[in-house]
């Protein structure tokens, strides 16, 4: 039993799912304090999209447990995946939300910068760690080189996701319930780039502040490797 307690305990922590719920704790809890100080749900969306910015991270784990189990069965992994692309936008999307940041008596200035940080430092870490576990199993399955090209893949059509989010106010389960009209806006952006200018600048900057995190994370890996 102590054996499989201690499995379980190493496989949450090489995917990182402590400091996930560290995170993610200090961020409800600063948003529990603010309710109780001012008496109000003001900002009660950012529990909504934390809870969004949790499935692809969740759906990373399902794939790391899933080719844990049956390294070889690489189909297994694709629904699974689809989930995690579907739903990826949703962690640095957080990040977006420091356009609703005004000052909001009671409640002081400082403390909500401090809580809106807060949420978007915990979606961008689970953005970090759920493409972290995905990058690994494309690499199992497809090389590095490969590895890498699905995740910088990934890091562009996030930023395209989050400015889809944001600016046309489409949700991941759109693509389920209104495919067409997602499909048409992507449509019209590939075949009229120069009229979409905005689109593309945000997705191009976003993805490289991403970029820039996720580069960040695995250097640091690497040499937490090399120091071993």
């Amino acid at each position: 039993m102590f054996e499989t307690l201690y499995r379980t305990h190493r496989f949450f922590a090489n995917q990182l799912l402590y400091p996930m719920l560290l995170s993610s704790g200090l961020a409800f809890g600063l948003f529990a304090g603010r309710v109780y100080l001012s008496h109000s749900w003001t900002y009660r969306f950012l529990i909504w999209n934390l809870f969004l910015a949790w499935i692809p991270y969740l759906c990373s784990l399902w794939a790391a447990h899933l080719h844990r189990n049956a390294p070889q069965r690489w189909w297994a992994l694709l629904l699974p995946g689809a989930i995690w692309f579907i739903f990826f936008p949703n962690a640095p999307y957080l990040v977006t939300d420091f356009v609703h940041l005004a000052v909001r008596p009671p409640v002081s200035f400082w403390y909500d910068l401090t809580m809106l940080a807060t949420f978007a430092w915990t979606g961008c870490l689970l953005a970090i760690a759920s493409l972290s576990n995905m990058q690994t199993l494309a690499q199992a399955h497809l090389g590095r080189i490969l590895g890498w090209l699905f995740a910088l893949g990934a890091l562009g059509l996030g930023g395209l996701g989050v400015y889809m989010g944001r600016f046309l106010r489409w949700n991941s389960w759109d693509l389920f319930f209104n495919p067409y009209s997602v499909l048409a806006d992507v449509i019209d952006r590939v075949l009229n780039p120069f009229d979409h200018v905005r689109t593309f600048g945000f997705a191009f900057v976003f993805a490289t502040l991403l970029f820039a995190c996720y580069w960040t994370f695995t250097s640091i890996q690497h040499r937490e490797h090399i120091q071993e």
